[in-house]
C-alpha cells in the first residue's frame, strides 16, 4: 500500500501552500527569516481590534448588562451553543479555541470590506484582509489538525488509532488520507472565497465605481460572516468526531 507516500505528498503540499503568492508582497528579513509584513500587520490590527472591544464591553461588568457587555454575551452564548451541538457535553474546554478561531475569522474577513487598507501606501504589495493570504489560513486550519488529534488522544488514548479501520480495515487507507486533507479543504475553502470576493469589488469598483459595488460588498460582508461560521463548525465537528465512540 501506498499510504505513507501519499501522506507524505499531502503534508508536503500543506507546507508548499505557505509560498503561494497573488501579487506583490512586503517582507521583513529578520535575522534567517523572512516575515510576510502585510499579514503580520493586519493580523495585528485585527488582534487589537478584538482585545480593545473587549476590554472596553467587560472591563466593568455590570449585574443589569450594558449593550457592550450584553453584545460579547450573545457571542460567548452563541459559541458555546455552537461547540456543544457539535461536540456533545464535552465541550466546555474547547469554547475558547473555537471562539477565538470563530472571532479572529469573522473580524478579519469583515475588515477587508470594511477598513480602507489601500489607502495606506507600501513599497510593494498592498494592505488586504489577512485571511486574503494563504499563509495566514494555513495557519489557522494546522492547530484544528492538531487539536483534534489531542482530543481523540486524550480522551481514547491509542485506541483513538482504531477508527482507522472502521466499519473495515479495508478503508485504512481513505481514512488515514482523509485526516490529512482536512487542513486543506479549510485552508483553500476560506482563502478561495475571501480571495473570490476582493477580487469582484475590485472589478466592479473599477467598471461601475457608483452604484453596483454597494450591494456587492453587502453580499460580502455576509458571505464573509458565514465563512468565520463554517470554519468555527467544521472545527468543532472535527474535534467531536475525534473524541466519539466507535463500535
Amino acid at each position: 500500500m501506498n499510504v505513507i507516500p501519499c501522506s507524505v505528498k499531502t503534508l508536503k503540499g500543506l507546507y508548499d501552500m505557505s509560498g503561494v503568492e497573488v501579487g506583490q508582497h512586503l517582507y521583513w528579513q529578520i535575522g534567517g527569516l523572512q516575515i510576510h509584513a502585510q499579514v503580520l500587520i493586519t493580523s495585528w490590527v485585527v488582534i487589537a481590534i478584538l482585545l480593545g472591544s473587549i476590554i472596553i464591553a467587560v472591563r466593568n461588568p455590570q449585574t443589569i448588562p450594558t449593550n457592550g457587555q450584553n453584545f460579547f454575551e450573545y457571542v460567548l452564548e452563541f459559541i458555546q451553543d455552537l461547540s456543544k451541538n457539535q461536540i456533545g457535553e464535552e465541550y466546555g474546554p474547547w469554547v475558547p479555541f473555537i471562539g477565538t478561531m470563530f472571532l479572529f475569522i469573522f473580524v478579519s474577513n469583515w475588515s477587508g470590506a470594511l477598513l480602507p487598507w489601500k489607502i495606506i501606501k507600501l513599497s510593494h504589495g498592498e494592505l488586504a484582509a489577512p485571511t486574503n493570504d494563504i499563509n495566514t489560513t494555513v495557519a489557522l486550519a494546522l492547530p484544528t489538525s492538531v487539536a483534534y488529534f489531542y482530543a481523540g488522544l486524550r480522551k481514547k488514548g491509542l485506541g483513538y488509532f482504531g477508527k482507522y479501520i472502521q466499519p473495515t480495515p479495508i478503508l485504512l487507507p481513505i481514512n488515514i488520507l482523509e485526516d490529512f486533507t482536512k487542513p486543506l479543504s479549510l485552508s483553500f475553502r476560506l482563502f478561495g472565497n475571501i480571495l473570490a470576493d476582493e477580487l469582484v469589488v475590485v472589478v466592479l469598483v473599477s467598471l461601475v465605481p457608483s452604484v453596483v459595488p454597494i450591494p456587492v460588498m453587502f453580499l460580502g460582508l455576509f458571505t464573509s460572516g458565514i465563512q468565520a461560521l463554517i470554519f468555527a463548525t467544521l472545527t468543532a465537528a472535527y474535534i467531536g468526531e475525534s473524541m466519539e465512540s466507535h463500535h
